[in-house]
């Protein structure tokens, strides 16, 4: 299996729901994934900015 299609289960804490009724994934999920995604996540803690599609 892929470093990238690895999979992981959700534990409390790892998302929340939105008030349109989303998940979005907290820092918590994106550290215990492990990787960037370089989606532009709320929540990112490896610093991609989306705009610039750079990480700080």
């Amino acid at each position: 299996m892929s470093f990238y299609n690895k999979k992981i289960d959700l534990e409390e804490g790892d998302y929340y729901l939105t008030p349109e009724g989303y998940k979005c994934f907290t820092e918590q999920y994106h550290l215990k994934r492990g990787h960037c995604c370089q989606s532009g996540c709320r929540h990112c803690p490896y610093g991609f900015d989306k705009n610039t599609g750079t990480i700080k």
